[in-house]
């Protein structure tokens, strides 16, 4: 046994380090087309599920922690509002604002008007239906634009960027949060767990037949890709940061 436990251990600490070297490169993955809202009841239930799970508490929460630093005032809308919980955090931690959630949606709107209603929000938060390329909003009536997990659903991104454009004031900013698709092989990894393991476990197999999370992973832009995209677009001031996944794209209209 001795011998063994010789050999054993480093070959532990050398399979662990070469894990940890192969899952820390970036995967290169060919674009997927996904597509746009869940209209599902049976996955809108699902995704409403799995959005009160911790780990999307902490996405939100860093997400609102981001969005304080561009001190955000007057009119904020969140494009692909979902089931509402961002609205209900940003009502939460900015209580200053006033807000308008904008879904394709109908099934997740109301969803969110239901979620809303129990936290006592409901007089907050204007909910509207709309598409990202035709937004239920007058021109220049927002100051700020927020949107989470959604770019990678738009299927035509110029038109997207160009309708944000339009319904921004002057001097109007706009946040996004997304997915890439060029992300840390570890984290690859962990959507593929999620998807093929913890979906099932949580009761959401829904989602799952969807090919999510994956899919969004496959249909999602690399930071470059977007970056050439907002080139083509009026907004000419602007920055973008990445993580291990997911990206940041800022933006204020000029």
């Amino acid at each position: 046994m001795s011998g063994v436990s010789e050999w054993l251990w480093p070959a532990v600490v050398v399979a662990a380090v070469l894990v940890l070297v192969r899952g820390w490169g970036r995967v290169r993955l060919n674009r997927q087309v996904n597509v746009e809202g869940i209209d599902d009841e049976e996955a809108v239930k699902a995704y409403d599920r799995i959005s009160r799970m911790p780990q999307f508490s902490m996405l939100r929460h860093n997400f609102v922690r981001e969005l304080k630093r561009h001190n955000p005032t007057g009119t904020l809308a969140d494009i692909g509002c979902g089931p509402g919980y961002l609205l209900q955090l940003i009502a939460k931690e900015i209580p200053q604002l006033d807000l308008i959630g904008v879904d394709v949606s109908e099934e997740m709107l109301r969803k969110g008007a239901t979620n809303l209603s129990t936290l006592g929000r409901e007089k907050r938060v204007q909910l509207k239906q709309g598409d990202i390329q035709k937004l239920p909003l007058e021109d220049d009536s927002v100051d700020f634009i927020v949107s989470t997990l959604s770019l990678h659903h738009w299927s035509d991104p110029k038109s997207a960027f160009d309708e944000i454009h339009r319904v921004l004031k002057h001097e109007g900013q706009f946040l996004l949060f997304d997915l890439r698709r060029d992300p840390q092989r570890w984290f690859f990894w962990l959507m593929r767990f999620a998807q093929r393991v913890m979906l099932r476990a949580f009761g959401a197999e829904a989602i799952s037949r969807l090919n999510e999370p994956t899919g969004s992973v496959l249909s999602s832009y690399t930071p470059s890709e977007v970056e050439t995209l907002l080139e083509t677009t009026p907004f000419t001031w602007r920055k973008s940061k990445g993580g291990a996944g997911w990206i940041f794209l800022w933006a204020v209209k000029v």
